[in-house]
């Protein structure tokens, strides 16, 4: 780097004289073990067509030097530019260079895109935003996202605190690993301390200004993912001769790894036909493709995971599609108070699917029973009711306390009565006016809502329902606010569904997909642990205290066993807890244990992180503890509290 730093790499060339084009994933996660496997997926098989491909671990991770910073901040962005300007000046590139990567690596991707170094030519962004306020892991609809506000600042400082792999990062390892300690910092300081859309989180927010982006870029989302609606933003705001977008059933994974739910893609194949055009100038019709493939799933029963989800590939060839009709769907009945238990929302489930067994939504019946519904038949002998898009809700709320929020989920009911989650949103009722102000509402005063649900595909059967359920709870997604409880009253007359009907199209049949290609596997091995896995997701119910407790384990990997000799081992926890009728009664903990072990070289480190979140009426108070150890010995250890203002999220 220009200060002198090193970063990590690891790069996979083709075996030829002539110069080619570099591809670059450049992201935190380790690329010598916890990544390992998947790299060693794609990054081999793009060598072996002809790219110099190139994995690089951000500054202060990892085997790179330097200290951990804030996510996407100033330095790891410069640092990005640097590496493409790095590579394209290699004797062995043709000064040609493509970036891709999914979630963190999507995102950079995308925010150095924006910064414009001239050799980046395109892009391939996967499960990545736009929107770093609205559209990640710390506030949906100006609310705190408790699940993953908490859980992803979490596992960052489990991440920030591991040691450099002597077998790479030689003999140094040691003082590099406690300078870096001594610059950790939990995210979540930061990230509370900004609860409005202000500079903060307009920094690598691509969507302030759509025409940095010089590069071309393919976006590629899943509809488990709770980042696909980027796909929509960039298909409408970016040039159409620079971007083409694809949305599959698929969870927050590459689309070839053949994770539920599928059907998987040869998604490697696709993104090389993006990269032969873009780099190699080679003229193979990928342009020709429509602007936006997506998938549209069929009605299907609930299920917390799906090998691979009924449904078809669509077309359109401009979005917003001429093929959509908005269809207004206007509430009936009188008025009603909605003041959903505080529990509601324990059945919403991960809020990143990762193709793990518990993932998805079970049935929605109980999460219904707490909600306000409407329902509106799909005719026995019509057509399905095919929707493609946001869907919209418009409310007419009264309610008597300053804060709230409003969660609506789209529901497909079954003639069995069951009711499968097609999408949902949220709105902070202080964030109606716009994300960046906190407007407090007038107690006692009515007024008219309008906010947009999470982007989806689906077709509802002729003979099902379709289900718009309306709480004023939804935890542990949303972080609920001292007063709450008391909930609003919603007046249907002025309320009502919109949906983003699709009429089919021709050019629909002729969406398709190669099979998935990977190269050979890594060889990693994962034993069997003595006391097994516990179960990923556990409700309990503590009956005389009236206090519910989710317990979840993230699954990121567990033990395993590496070709070089690295023995890795790492357990999770995270915990919700909340009281009916108490918002203040919400808490969130988080447990990490890790283990880098090395027999051969004696080398034997662990870190252990404790996390926790807890709230009063005018703040989050946050507790974080960290403790290092090479074998026996304690190296470092150190406990974070904060007490930080709750001013709007």
């Amino acid at each position: 780097m220009p200060d002198g730093t090193e970063l990590y790499a690891r790069i996979w060339r083709p075996v030829t004289d002539a110069p080619v084009p570099a591809l670059l994933e450049y992201l935190p996660y380790r690329l010598t073990d916890w990544t390992a496997p998947r790299d060693r997926q794609r990054h081999p098989w793009y060598a072996g067509h002809g790219y110099a491909s190139v994995r690089v671990d951000v500054r202060g991770h990892g085997n790179s030097g330097g200290r951990p910073g804030d996510e996407y901040d100033a330095r790891e962005l410069a640092d990005g530019v640097a590496v493409v300007e790095w590579l394209a000046a290699q004797p062995w590139c043709s000064g040609n260079v493509g970036m891709f990567g999914i979630s963190w690596g999507g995102f950079n991707s995308l925010q150095i895109a924006a910064l414009a170094p001239e050799p980046l030519k395109a892009v391939v962004t996967v499960c990545s935003t736009d929107d770093r306020y609205d559209n990640d892991v710390h506030y949906m609809g100006g609310s705190v996202l408790a699940v993953d506000m908490h859980a992803w600042a979490a596992t960052m400082l489990a991440f920030a605190s591991r040691p450099p792999d002597p077998a790479y990062a030689g003999d140094g390892w040691r003082e590099r690993w406690l300078d870096r300690l001594e610059a950790v910092e939990p995210l979540v300081h930061t990230w509370l301390a900004h609860q409005t859309r202000d500079a903060y989180w307009r920094h690598g927010s691509v969507c302030e200004d759509y025409g940095a982006l010089r590069a071309a870029v393919l976006a590629v989302g899943g509809w488990h993912d709770p980042y696909r609606d980027t796909v929509l933003r960039l298909a409408e705001h970016l040039p159409r001769d620079r971007v083409r977008g694809i949305i599959g059933p698929w969870s927050h994974q590459y689309p070839d790894r053949g994770l539920p739910p599928g059907p998987a893609i040869g998604f490697l194949q696709e993104t090389l036909r993006w990269w032969d055009h873009w780099l190699k100038g080679v003229d193979n019709g990928v342009m020709e493709e429509p602007l936006l493939r997506s998938w549209i799933s069929s009605s299907h029963p609930p299920a917390t995971t799906y090998e691979v989800l009924p449904g078809r590939w669509v077309a359109d060839p401009a979005w917003p599609s001429p093929q959509i009709t908005p269809v207004e769907y206007g509430l009936r009945g009188g008025p009603v108070t909605v003041a959903s238990p505080q529990h509601t929302g324990l059945d919403a489930g991960r809020f990143f699917p990762f193709g793990n067994d518990a993932d998805l939504p079970p049935d929605q019946r109980e999460e219904d029973a707490k909600s306000a519904c409407f329902e509106f038949p799909v005719p026995e002998d019509g057509p399905p009711v095919e929707i493609l898009g946001r869907p919209r809700v418009r409310a007419r709320l009264r309610m008597d306390v300053p804060h709230g929020q409003v969660v609506a989920r789209l529901c497909d009911i079954a003639p069995d009565g069951s009711s499968t989650l097609v999408t949902r949103g949220v709105l902070n009722l202080s964030a109606r006016h716009g994300r960046d102000r906190a407007v407090s509402w007038p107690p006692g005063a009515t007024e008219d809502v309008l906010f947009e649900l999470n982007g989806i595909g689906h077709a509802f059967a002729p003979g099902h329902r379709i289900r718009l359920a309306l709480s004023s709870a939804y935890w542990p997604w949303i972080w609920p606010r001292a007063g709450s409880e008391a909930g609003w009253t919603l007046d249907p007359a002025g309320s009502s569904l919109e949906l983003p009907v699709r009429t089919p199209s021709p050019a629909d049949d002729r969406v398709a997909f190669e099979g998935p290609e990977q190269s050979a596997p890594l060889g990693v091995s994962y034993p069997e642990t003595l006391d097994g896995p516990g179960p990923e997701r556990l409700v309990v119910r503590d009956v005389a205290a009236g206090e519910w407790r989710l317990e979840v384990d993230p699954r990121y990997g567990g033990t395993r066993v590496y070709p070089d000799g690295l023995e890795f081992s790492e357990d999770a926890r995270e915990t919700y807890t909340v009281r009916d009728g108490d918002p203040l009664s919400a808490r969130t903990r988080s447990e990490w244990r890790i283990r880098l072990h090395r027999p051969d070289r004696g080398w034997d480190t662990s870190v252990e992180t404790r996390s926790e979140i807890g709230c009063t009426e005018g703040a989050f108070v946050t507790t974080d503890e960290v403790v290092c150890r090479e074998g026996e010995e304690v190296v470092f250890h150190r406990t974070w509290e904060r007490r930080i203002p709750r001013e709007a999220g």
